[in-house]
């Protein structure tokens, strides 16, 4: 694992920092042939694009044709400080523990430990 997000919250983009470092590990797990790796790698890059959508803006009443050529089909995403990329990861992680302890106490402990194997991979990104 590649991606160290530290714990200073310097104003760098470091969601594009964390991203490179995921891509990087899930080429490696790709190369390795670790499906499980390589799904769940997937998983916190997304995670972390979809926490740098910007929210979305209020319909407009009126219906504007919209002008491919003028570029304004380009929204500028946000920029995550490392606690936020932090937070994103974290949510990862306890979303996870949560479901693994959800399907332990229904007796489905072999679904249980998948889920758990898959956290403390989430784990490594979070040290």
């Amino acid at each position: 694992m590649t991606a160290d997000i530290g714990t200073s919250d310097a104003p760098d983009d470091a969601a594009r920092d964390v991203k490179a470092a995921l891509r990087a590990d899930l080429r490696s797990a790709m190369k390795c042939r670790k499906t499980i790796e390589a799904k769940v790698i997937r998983g916190l890059i997304a995670a972390i694009d979809n926490a740098e959508a910007p929210p979305n803006r209020a319909v407009s009443a009126t219906y504007e044709p919209h002008r491919f050529e003028a570029g304004s089909a380009e929204v500028q995403r946000l920029r995550l400080s490392r606690a936020d990329v932090r937070a994103v990861l974290a949510s990862e992680l306890r979303e996870r523990e949560g479901a693994a302890n959800e399907l332990e106490r229904l007796g489905r402990s072999d679904e249980a430990e998948a889920l758990r194997a898959e956290a403390r991979l989430v784990q490594c990104y979070l040290e």
